[in-house]
């Protein structure tokens, strides 16, 4: 199993990714593993609907990650 560690900015752990394979197999393994279910709550939905709308009418408002990203660093410094 290759497994991939993810860590803060101090260099603590705070998450583990399995690949999903693996998920599967484990999950064929242990059925009694719980699967969280990612149900939203109905103000989330109509949040995004109302954004992907939005993007939908005017898509040159979008921005690339990299501009996005580029605009944060100038605000940090």
């Amino acid at each position: 199993m290759s497994l991939q560690y993810l860590s803060d900015e101090n260099g603590h752990i705070v998450a583990v990714q399995v690949p999903i394979k693996d998920w599967e197999t484990l999950l064929s393994k242990y059925p009694e593993i719980e699967v969280p279910t990612l149900d939203l709550p109905d103000w989330q939905k109509e949040l995004i609907d109302s954004r992907l709308k939005a993007i939908e009418e005017n898509p040159d408002r979008l921005l690339q990650i990299d501009s996005l990203l580029a605009e944060l660093d100038r605000s940090q410094e």
